[in-house]
């Protein structure tokens, strides 16, 4: 990642104004994102998971998504967020394979889960081994599903991300 030129509190302020119409207008949680490049707004995202039925739906996978489809790549190399809170570790997560130079957050994790917003959980369940997970994973037909990778390997047109 290159390294992030200063931030700009004015485009964190707009994240912040729009996470708090999404309450306001009873649309979805009370979070927001901007993608930002050279200076300027490329992208804008709110939580929309209780409106979308969509628990992926957050604002900052939402903005980033918006991004891209903007800027026809899946990689926002060169662009920053702005998000008016903490990103949780899916949040976090996807701005890493978005391959962002910066995140910048308003809210802290903390005063997310003051608010009922409480990603201490996944952070504990990401630590244990997998069989101690709440969730149960197991692998099935590995043999099988290498062929996938094994086609990947082999394709003269792939596009690696």
């Amino acid at each position: 990642m290159a390294n992030p030129g200063s931030p700009h509190p004015e485009f964190l302020r707009r994240a912040i104004s729009l996470a708090t119409q999404n309450v306001e207008t009873c649309a979805g949680g009370p979070f927001a994102a901007v993608v930002v490049r050279e200076g300027g707004i490329v992208a804008e995202g709110v939580n929309t998971v209780t409106a979308n039925c969509d628990p992926t739906a957050h604002a900052e996978v939402n903005a980033i998504r918006t991004a891209c489809k903007a800027l026809f790549t899946f990689s926002l190399a060169g662009c920053e967020l702005y998000t008016s809170c903490q990103p949780c570790p899916m949040c976090l997560a996807a701005c890493y394979w978005a391959r962002l130079d910066a995140v910048y957050y308003g809210s802290s994790a903390a005063d997310a889960a003051r608010a009922g917003f409480d990603d201490a959980f996944l952070y504990e369940e990401f630590g244990k081994e997998q069989s101690s997970r709440t969730l149960p994973v197991q692998q099935l037909l590995a043999g099988e599903a290498w062929a996938s990778l094994a086609a990947w390997i082999a394709s003269a047109g792939k596009v690696r991300y």
